[in-house]
């Protein structure tokens, strides 16, 4: 802990935020969202990218061509829990992207900067708080840095520890799964595609930002299922397969009738939309799914391959590697290791 540095002029981030707007005054749960937040957007200055978090997690995450697209998919990865919430963005925010936020109840947007006449429609939202961090443009630069994270007990003491810092940030750092098994070599059959290894790479950052035990499942840029804080692995797996599910016929109805799934009357309409889910199977067909920590058994991505996945990254190191490389390949489901799990608590 004695390599530990005090923040660089210059280097500020949430701790020297510039408040544009505040109907209220932030929190210390707005300002633990928005630095969460912006140490997931770290890896992902080279495209437009929106993280929007609740309660120190992300609930919606994408990148896209478009800051208003990534804002879009991001929003309608969980519609429900993004309301509320934190929405983080590392391009300055158009009047498009400004006039998608403003339809929606956020409590807090942080972003570099605002293009004329966003401000103007953001204000709209008067409880809105605004904050604007040019170091965002920087964020890159954090990337691989480590913080003291400290936890405070009930008898007074403390725990101090070095925060999380992932060390597979390209395709290259993943290595294909492998081990070995009484005296037998086990490998996956299939190396990943260009497509695989980018949502390979951006739900593995994006896993960096959730609290542990967490399985998530991402595809083409975007969250489909988060799940964060479980106590069992298989447990995790369900329950990012099941909100998966749920988010993506909430999108579907209020993509069609503008309102929520859970205020739909009508049962025809509603079973037209529980078959649509059905035939996608949440939206999961090709998704990657993403472990912080090892399977212990085969069980827990059974979970992911029943709904179709293509490709799994996590840490390995299981005595029982063999059984979730052997899942895989049953499969033809290509899967890679980090070597490090990614544990946040």
């Amino acid at each position: 802990l004695g390599d530990t540095e005090a923040i660089k002029p210059g280097r500020y981030l949430v701790s020297d935020i510039e408040l544009l707007q505040s109907g209220k005054h932030p929190g210390k749960t707005n300002l633990t969202d928005a630095d969460n937040a912006l140490g997931i957007l770290r890896y992902f200055s080279d495209q437009p990218a929106v993280i929007i978090v609740k309660h120190n997690n992300p609930c919606g995450a994408a990148v896209s061509d478009s800051l208003e697209d990534a804002y879009h998919k991001a929003y309608m990865a969980d519609r429900v829990a993004a309301f509320g919430g934190c929405i983080a963005v590392n391009r300055s925010i158009d009047k498009q992207t400004a006039e998608s936020i403003a339809k929606q109840y956020a409590e807090v947007v942080v972003a570099p900067d605002f293009e004329e006449g966003a401000l103007d429609i953001l204000s709209e939202r008067k409880n809105l708080r605004v904050i604007r961090i040019n170091n965002i443009h920087k964020l890159n630069t954090f990337i691989g840095q480590r913080v003291v994270e400290f936890k405070n007990l009930i008898d007074g003491g403390i725990v101090a520890q070095w925060s999380f810092a992932p060390q597979a940030l390209t395709s290259s750092d993943f290595t294909i799964a492998t081990c070995n098994y009484k005296d037998k070599e086990y490998v996956i059959n299939r190396a990943p595609t260009e497509q695989e290894f980018a949502d390979i790479r951006f739900g593995w950052l994006l896993e960096s930002g959730i609290t542990s035990n967490s399985v998530i499942y991402v595809k083409n840029g975007v969250s489909v299922g988060i799940g964060t804080g479980e106590q069992d692995r298989v447990g995790v797996a369900e329950i990012a397969r099941d909100k998966a599910y749920r988010k993506l016929a909430d999108r579907y109805c209020f993509e069609a009738f503008g309102i929520p799934y859970h205020d739909l009357t009508d049962r025809d309409k509603k079973a037209e939309i529980d078959d649509r889910v059905a035939k996608k199977k949440g939206g999961l067909i090709g998704a990657t799914m993403v472990s912080d920590a090892f399977f212990p058994f085969r069980d827990g991505i059974d979970v992911g391959i029943r709904e179709g996945i293509s490709a799994v990254v996590q840490p390995g190191g299981s005595l029982n590697d063999y059984q979730s490389i052997e899942a895989c390949n049953e499969a033809n489901v290509t899967m890679v290791l980090t070597g490090q799990r990614s544990f946040k608590h």
